[in-house]
C-alpha cells in the first residue's frame, strides 16, 4: 500500500503573525495549543476536505505553529499543531505510519517516547526514523503492539484519532485521567469529533440545541460530566476509552450516551485503563512500611517530573506556595542546573492572595520567580471572554485566576508544569479529611432530627461561623485549619436534609443547586453519571478513598482538567501534570490511607516528601482554593451585568429555566444574609454562553 495514497490532501500553512508571547486582544485570542477534528460519513463525497479544513480552522488557537488537513474516502482528519516536540516538518500531522495502513491526528505529549523508541529498536520493530516526534514513536508502537498495548504503554496525555486503512475503521482514544479533551458526535448523518465543541458546531448540521438532561447536570456540578456535552446527540469521549468503528457509522445518534462495553450498530467503546482495576491492584499491594512510602514516592515522582521536563521549547511552572505545586517545582529545581522559571498572580484581598507563600518557596529553593499583580479589574474583563474560552457552559470560577496565571507564563514559556491531581491521589480536600468522621456522627441521628441540624447550622450567619474558624485556626498548628467556614457550614447544613449515606454526602457536597431539575421548564429527570458507576469489589471499602474515587472519575477531569485545558490552551500554553503519570497513579494506590490523611491533615506522605525540599514552617497552613470574590463583586461592579442576565424576562424568554427561583436566589444573595455566589454563577455562564451561541 502506498504511504500516502490517491485522495490525499495536504494543507500546511504556518503562521508568522501570531506573537510568541501573550496576546490579550480577544480577536487575537481567537486566532491563537494542539488540537485535532475529523469526520466519517457513510459514502465518500467531494466536500470532506473542505468541510474537516472548516472545523479545523476553528483551532487556530490550540495550534498556531501548522495546519494539516487530511482525507480518503469516506474519512477525514485535520490537526493544529503548537510545536513542543520536533519543531520541523517532520512532526507535522496528520501522519501516515511508515507503511501507510495509519493516519494519525493526535493532541498531546508522550513524555517517554524515546523509552519506546528503545524498546522497539531492540525488538527490532523500530521504522526508519523520519525525525523526532512523538507523534512518529505512537505510530510505529500501534503498528507494532497495537492500539491498546500501545496505549498502555504510553505515559503521557492524548486525544487521539486514528484511522485504520486497511480495516476501514476509526478509533478515538483519550488519556486515562482525561486531561486531553475530545468530543464526537452526530452532524446529520456525519460521525463528527474533534478537541473542541466549536471545531463540530461549524458542521452546518450539528446540532446547537441545549440537552436539559445536561442542563440538570451542569447545575449540579457547575460543569457538565462525561458523557453527555450540552449538545444532544455530542459527547465527551470518557478517559481511558477507545471508540471504534468499523466501515460506515451508525445512520443516527443513540437514544442514551453509549457507555464502555456498549455498541450501536457499527460503533463500541471500550476500556483500555481502568481506574477501578487500579485502586484493586493497589489494594492487593499496599506498602506498609512509611519509609519504603516516602523514598518511593520521591523517586517515583521526580521520574515524572524529569520525563515531563523534556521539552524543545521553554519550559516552566505554576508555583501557588502550596503543597501540590512547591512538590513538583521543587523536584523540578533538583533536576535543573539552572533556576527554573516559575509563576504566580497577586490579588489586592489579602484573604485571596497566596503570593507571599509562592515567594517565599520561591526564595528558599532559588527559582527564577514571576509574580503577576491582577487587580480587580483585570479579572473582571476576562468574563466577556469565558464563553469563547470554554465553549460549553463551565462555571468553576477559579477559570478566572486560572487563566490569568497562565497569561503570566505565557509571556515567558510555552510549557508549565502543575500540581493537578495532588488532591485527589493524596486526600488533600477537606471533604476527604473530615466527610468520614462527620457522616459517622451524623449516621447516629435520625433523620428528622438531622433536618433539625443543619437549620441550625445555616441560623448563624456565615460572618458568625467565620469567626469561629478564625478561632478554630489560631488553636490549630501544622496547617490542619479549615478556610472560610462559614460558607463550608452552611452548605453542609442544607445538604444534610438530603443526606441518608456516605455516597449522598459526597454528592451533595459536590453539588452546587441540591435539586436542580427544579430549575429547569417542563419534566426532566436528572441522568445518571459516572458517580453512579460500580465501585471496585476490593479496596473501596475506606470511605475517604471513595470520594477520593468519585473526584477521579469525574471532578478531576471534567472540571480541574477542563479549567486548566481551555485556559492554558487558549492562549497557546500547554500545561503538563506529573501526578497524574500512570506510575504515580499506581503508586498512590498502594499507599494506605493512614499514609494520606493523618491527625485533621491531608497528604501525609507527600509533605515528608516536600519537607526534604522546603522546611514546614514555610508550607503549614490551612487549604485555601484558588478563589477569587466573586460574591462581592456580584454585589458591587458586576451587579449591572449580573441583572441584565438574570432578569425575569431574559430567564424566561428562551424557555429553558424557571425565573422565579433564580430572582429569589439573587434576591437573598444581594441582601448579603447570603452568600449564593456558586449557584449565581452557573447560571450566569449558562446565560452568557447561551448568548454567545446565538449570535455566533
Amino acid at each position: 500500500m502506498p504511504r500516502h495514497g490517491r485522495g490525499c490532501i495536504f494543507s500546511r500553512n504556518r503562521d508568522p503573525g501570531v506573537p510568541r508571547n501573550l496576546c490579550v486582544d480577544p480577536q487575537h485570542e481567537r486566532r491563537l495549543m494542539c488540537g485535532l477534528t475529523g469526520l466519517l460519513r457513510s459514502s465518500p463525497r467531494d466536500d470532506i476536505i473542505g468541510q474537516v479544513a472548516r472545523m479545523t480552522a476553528l483551532l487556530v488557537h490550540r495550534g498556531p505553529d501548522d495546519e494539516g488537513v487530511w482525507s480518503e474516502g469516506q474519512i477525514g482528519l485535520g490537526h493544529r499543531r503548537l510545536a513542543i516536540l520536533d519543531l520541523s516538518a517532520t512532526g507535522a500531522q496528520p501522519m501516515h505510519s511508515d507503511c501507510g495502513r495509519y493516519v494519525l491526528a493526535y493532541n498531546g505529549e508522550i513524555y517517554n517516547h524515546l523509552d519506546l523508541r528503545h524498546v522497539l529498536e531492540i525488538e527490532d520493530a523500530a521504522p526508519p526514523w523520519r525525525g523526532q516526534s512523538d507523534t512518529e514513536t505512537l505510530l510505529a508502537a500501534i503498528e507494532h503492539w497495537g492500539l491498546d498495548d500501545a496505549l498502555c504503554r504510553v505515559h503521557g496525555m492524548f486525544a487521539i484519532a486514528l484511522w485504520d486503512r486497511s480495516k476501514q475503521r476509526l478509533s478515538l482514544a483519550r488519556d486515562r485521567m482525561g486531561e486531553k479533551p475530545l468530543y464526537w458526535g452526530w452532524a446529520g448523518k456525519d460521525l463528527v469529533f474533534g478537541s473542541e465543541l466549536k471545531a463540530l458546531r461549524a458542521h452546518p448540521d450539528c446540532s446547537r440545541e441545549v440537552c436539559r438532561q445536561a442542563l440538570a447536570q451542569y447545575l449540579r456540578f457547575m460543569y457538565v460530566p462525561a458523557p453527555r456535552s450540552i449538545h444532544p446527540g455530542i459527547y465527551k469521549l470518557e478517559p481511558g476509552t477507545i471508540l471504534t468503528v468499523d466501515g460506515a457509522p451508525p445512520a443516527e445518534a443513540p437514544k442514551e450516551p453509549i457507555r464502555p462495553g456498549e455498541h450501536h450498530a457499527s460503533l463500541s467503546i471500550r476500556r483500555y485503563w481502568d481506574l477501578n482495576a487500579e485502586i484493586e491492584a493497589g489494594a492487593y499491594n499496599l506498602i506498609q512500611d512509611e519509609s519504603e512510602a516516602v523514598s518511593t514516592l520521591g523517586q517515583v515522582l521526580g521520574k515524572a517530573v524529569q520525563r515531563q521536563m523534556i521539552s524543545d521549547v521553554p519550559l516552566g511552572a505554576f508555583l501557588s506556595g502550596g503543597v501540590d505545586s512547591s512538590a513538583i517545582v521543587s523536584l523540578m529545581q533538583a533536576q535543573s542546573a539552572r533556576p527554573v522559571q516559575t509563576f504566580t498572580i497577586g490579588f489586592d484581598e489579602a484573604a485571596f492572595d497566596e503570593s507571599p507563600h509562592a515567594a517565599a518557596v520561591a526564595q528558599h529553593l532559588g527559582t527564577d520567580h514571576t509574580k503577576l499583580r491582577v487587580t480587580d479589574a483585570d479579572a473582571r474583563e476576562l468574563i466577556p471572554d469565558l464563553p469563547q474560552l470554554y465553549d460549553e457552559p463551565f462555571a468553576d470560577s477559579s477559570q478566572i485566576p486560572t487563566h490569568l496565571v497562565c497569561r503570566a507564563a505565557r509571556q515567558h514559556v510555552t510549557v508549565a508544569l502543575s500540581g493537578d491531581g495532588g488532591d485527589e491521589l493524596f486526600g488533600g480536600y477537606n471533604r476527604y479529611i473530615r466527610g468520614p468522621g462527620l457522616w459517622q456522627q451524623l449516621s447516629q441521628i435520625p433523620r428528622p432530627i438531622r433536618r433539625l441540624v443543619g437549620q441550625a447550622a445555616q441560623a448563624l450567619p456565615e460572618h458568625g461561623w467565620n469567626k469561629v474558624g478564625t478561632a478554630y485556626n489560631r488553636i490549630r498548628t501544622g496547617g490542619a485549619g479549615i478556610s472560610d467556614l462559614g460558607t463550608k457550614v452552611h452548605r453542609l447544613g442544607e445538604r444534610l436534609r438530603l443526606t441518608d449515606s456516605l455516597d449522598d454526602l459526597y454528592r451533595n457536597m459536590a453539588s452546587t443547586w441540591i435539586e436542580p431539575e427544579m430549575l429547569i421548564v417542563g419534566d426532566v429527570t436528572e441522568p445518571s453519571s459516572q458517580l453512579d458507576d460500580p465501585m471496585p469489589e476490593f479496596g473501596a471499602g475506606d470511605p475517604a478513598l471513595r470520594m477520593m474515587a468519585q473526584d477521579m472519575r469525574s471532578y478531576l477531569p471534567d472540571d480541574i482538567l477542563c479549567k486548566v485545558d481551555r485556559a492554558a490552551m487558549g492562549i497557546s500554553l500547554e500545561t503538563r501534570s506529573p501526578f497524574l503519570d500512570p506510575e504515580v497513579i499506581a503508586l498512590a494506590m498502594r499507599l494506605p490511607m493512614g499514609m494520606k490523611i493523618r491527625n485533621g491533615q491531608g497528604k501525609w506522605v507527600l509533605r515528608q516528601v516536600l519537607y526534604q525540599h522546603v522546611p514546614r514552617e514555610i508550607i503549614d497552613r490551612p487549604k485555601v482554593g484558588f478563589a477569587i470574590p466573586i460574591g462581592l463583586w456580584l454585589r458591587g461592579p458586576l451587579r449591572d451585568w449580573a441583572e441584565d442576565l438574570l432578569s425575569h424576562k431574559r430567564l424566561a424568554e428562551d424557555g429553558l429555566f424557571n425565573p422565579d427561583i433564580i430572582r429569589q436566589t439573587w434576591s437573598e444573595h444581594l441582601s448579603g444574609n447570603w452568600d449564593w455566589s456558586a449557584r449565581l454563577w452557573t447560571i450566569l455562564m449558562f446565560q452568557a454562553w447561551h448568548a454567545a451561541q446565538a449570535h455566533a
